[in-house]
């Protein structure tokens, strides 16, 4: 700050302790009465009365938020189209902000077709104006940073609390066994390679010597593989587990940390979750003066505002932020927003920090979240963005759509951090400005901010880190469409971002990439887009098994012999596989996410359809899945007090919601299951191993594949006729009654096993003794 902002800056503070001290004769106060706001749903907490620790004109600049008098932060706005609604513990006027010159910014990454248009919003302009542009920015050089680093750390400063950063998540035999991985996943590919070139052997042997084709055989064969790509994709991605991953736990142990602004973005979240994650983010274990808390408000609640400023009262590095948002004038959802609270913060007494961090609306952080992040960052220049697991507090008994991204967080992600490629996970993140001017900011123009950021900054030659612990709660969306709305977005957002970045492959935005990176970058967006292939063979299913026709075509019985063999090799190996890799996140966890991947493709397949294929005409459009008709009320299925009854449920998921085309599947497949059946025991005089064969080759053959289907497909129709029950959010949090400081229950932080996870169980175990029966008897065939 130079001599004339600190000037004015002086004479702001004392206007403001001169308003406060008027607020305060006009309040009266008692030290030693507790906080005693009784706490309502639809009220958040408020402070009535003031803490002493909090609130000091000695030692705090206070703002003033009283209406009658006038206030000292009013300014003009910024720029054309900024919105003024900006409150903040720091007295402040535009006017003494010095200006900034135009031409030292850089524009917003182009992944928009919007971002040459900054005659109506500066928001698609990015705020590079603390650092220089570098003329080589394009031929890997890292421009120079202009925010300069306020603190002096040492390695001493530093606290190395453990070797490995998952020892809270980690340990034991989960851990040993996971080891295991690499050299599991590279014996089931192997031998489910080995089984498919065996099967596609004996059917064209069967056809030179019968002299007929096996159409069914054909199909059978090409649905397995299509469904099998995905998990033989992620196979081939686990060997790379084999790389240790090396990052410790660390801590800042020093009173003298760097600078953070943290923003909290919101868009229409009820108050009482917004100031939960606002309250906790102004409680951690950090000096206060080193970090502002900014709530992004791109829902623009009178309600939140006035909270904020409540609460201001009590952290006085609590800011409020909304944009206008122009009608007709893209503004690039929460992308846009985060621009446009780094544009604020060039604004405010002192500019930005060194670093950035974010929190989602409902995600609470722990108190050691920035101390346990940030040391990472000071120990590597280079590392540009660090972020933590995404957990849930508020997910219900056995997960029955599979809501808590425990396998991704768990063993995907910690992964994709051994080999380089961790992605930013969407909340709790911390980023290095310098980084984030060095691409522009924020892209514009994608559903998946987070996973565009990261992949950009990996491309400019900046490295990314996971850092596995539970540093951060929040809650899965409570209601079924949702949590469909909230998937699909973000499989159109990553395959969006591939798209315009040409899958990683090539272009100037990722050729400082390594290998690993790139097939990462790919590889996300391709599974994505297979989905549409596995919908489809999901139709065939059926069609096959009503056609009569068998599934497994053999010359001879001893070819059937060892089909059944290398079937049995192949099916085994994979649960051994599926044992070791869900270890980390829990085997059930591991269980629901393949179960998920069925029944979910129709819906993301839908997604992508009109994301990217189906023309404006025909109803294309970059949105997430949106019901058919109109819902009216909302369905609250797993509030036992407010649900609307079963019929009216059933009719929803199925109709609005498209689940019909699951519950015609199931009811089809069986149907199908039931009349080859009947085929086979048709025939008189068959002895009992015709008719064992007839079965196998026709419905049975192992491990039952169309009864995993057929339970995978129904879980949007059992959801519906039996939704799990949870209790109010309040019951799941343990709440300071003084401060309003709220953190999640241990018991909440955890999935609890139910009876849904414990059916799904018993059909896994019932398939395996089936192949393992089967098995054994190829012995005496």
């Amino acid at each position: 700050m130079n001599g004339r902002d600190h000037d004015v800056y002086e004479e702001e503070m004392k206007d403001i302790r001169g308003h406060h001290q008027q607020y305060l004769q006009q309040q009266p106060y008692h030290q030693d009465q507790p906080y005693q706001q009784p706490y309502h749903q639809n009220q958040p907490y408020l402070q009535s009365h003031q803490d002493p620790h909090a609130i000091s004109t000695d030692n705090l600049m206070m703002p003033e938020r009283l209406s009658a008098i006038a206030s000292p932060r009013g300014r003009r706005p910024a720029y054309p189209g900024a919105h003024d609604s900006m409150s903040s513990a720091y007295g402040w006027n535009a006017e003494s902000i010095p200006a900034t010159p135009a031409d030292s910014r850089s524009t917003t990454p182009t992944l928009s077709p919007y971002n040459n248009d900054f005659n109506n919003s500066r928001s698609y302009l990015s705020t590079t104006t603390l650092v220089n542009k570098n003329p080589h920015r394009n031929s890997g050089h890292l421009s120079t940073s202009t925010f300069p680093s306020k603190h002096s750390l040492g390695e001493d400063s530093i606290t190395r609390l453990n070797e490995r950063d998952d020892v809270e998540l980690s340990k034991g035999w989960r851990r040993f066994i996971f080891k295991f991985v690499p050299f599991l996943a590279l014996t089931n590919t192997g031998l489910y390679l080995a089984y498919l070139g065996l099967r596609i052997a004996c059917v064209i042997l069967a056809q030179r010597k019968f002299g007929t084709t096996y159409p069914g055989a054909w199909v059978f064969l090409g649905v397995e593989i299509v469904v099998a790509i995905p998990s033989q994709m992620h196979n081939f991605w686990t060997m790379w587990a084999l790389k240790k991953r090396n990052r410790p736990q660390l801590r800042l142990n020093s009173e003298e940390v760097p600078g953070v602004d943290v923003f909290v973005t919101c868009c229409g979240e009820d108050d009482d979750v917004v100031l939960d994650t606002v309250r906790a983010a102004c409680d951690l274990d950090y000096p206060r003066d080193k970090y502002r808390v900014v709530v992004l408000d791109d829902g623009k609640a009178a309600s939140l505002e006035e909270s904020v400023n409540q609460l201001g009262y009590v952290y006085p590095n609590l800011y409020y932020m909304a944009r206008t948002k122009v009608k007709g004038v893209p503004h690039h959802f929460k992308a846009g927003n985060l621009n446009y609270g780094l544009e604020q913060l060039d604004l405010l007494p002192g500019g930005a920090n060194e670093f950035m961090a974010a929190l989602d609306a409902d995600m609470i952080p722990e108190p050691s979240w920035l101390r346990a992040i940030l040391p990472h960052m000071v120990l590597d220049p280079k590392l540009a963005l660090a972020c933590p697991p995404q957990l849930f507090y508020n997910t219900p008994v056995s997960d029955p759509l599979a809501q808590s991204l425990n396998f991704f967080v768990h063993v995907i992600e910690p992964i994709k951090d051994a080999l380089g490629v961790a992605w930013c996970t969407g909340s709790g993140y911390v980023i290095r400005r310098e980084a984030l001017t060095e691409i522009g900011n924020f892209p514009l123009g994608s559903l998946a901010e987070d996973v565009a950021t990261s992949t950009l900054m990996l491309g400019r030659g900046w490295k990314t880190a996971y850092i596995h612990e539970p540093l951060q709660f929040g809650t899965v969306p409570e209601d079924y469409g949702g949590h469909l709305k909230q998937r699909t977005r973000w499989a159109i957002g990553t395959i969006q971002t591939a798209f315009k970045l040409n899958f990683c492959l090539f272009g100037k935005d990722v050729k400082m990439m390594t290998g690993a990176q790139r097939f990462s970058g790919a590889l996300y967006a391709i599974l994505g887009m297979f989905t549409i292939l596995v919908t489809i063979s999901l139709f065939a299913i059926p069609v096959v098994l009503v056609w009569g026709k068998p599934l497994i075509a053999y010359a001879d019985l001893e070819q059937l012999r060892w089909l059944i063999r290398a079937c049995f090799a192949a099916f085994m190996c994979n649960r051994f596989c599926e044992f070791a890799l869900f270890s980390p996140a829990g085997y059930h966890t591991g269980q629901r996410d393949s179960r998920y991947q069925l029944w979910m493709s129709p819906y993301i397949s839908l997604s992508i359809i009109r994301s990217f294929i189906l023309p404006k005409w025909l109803g294309g459009s970059i949105v997430a899945f949106k019901p058919t008709g109109s819902l009216g009320n909302a369905l609250n299925e797993r509030d036992p007090k407010n649900k609307k009854n079963m019929f009216r449920r059933i009719w929803a998921i199925l109709f609005n919601y498209m689940a019909v085309f699951h519950f015609v599947f199931v009811y089809f497949t069986l149907v199908a299951v039931v009349l080859t059946s009947y085929r086979v025991f048709f025939p008189e005089g068959q002895s009992v191993r015709d008719i064992f064969i007839g079965l196998i080759t026709h419905a049975f053959w192992p491990p039952l594949t169309f009864l995993f289907l057929c339970s995978s497909l129904w879980t949007p129709v059992s959801y519906a006729i039996d939704p799990p029950q949870m209790p109010e959010r309040e019951e799941l949090l343990v709440r300071d009654q003084k401060t309003g400081v709220a953190h999640p229950t241990t018991a909440s932080k955890k999935v609890a096993f139910g009876g849904q996870a414990a059916w799904f169980e018993f059909l896994y175990t019932g398939s395996t003794i089936y192949t393992a029966l089967v098995f054994a008897y190829s012995f005496f065939l």
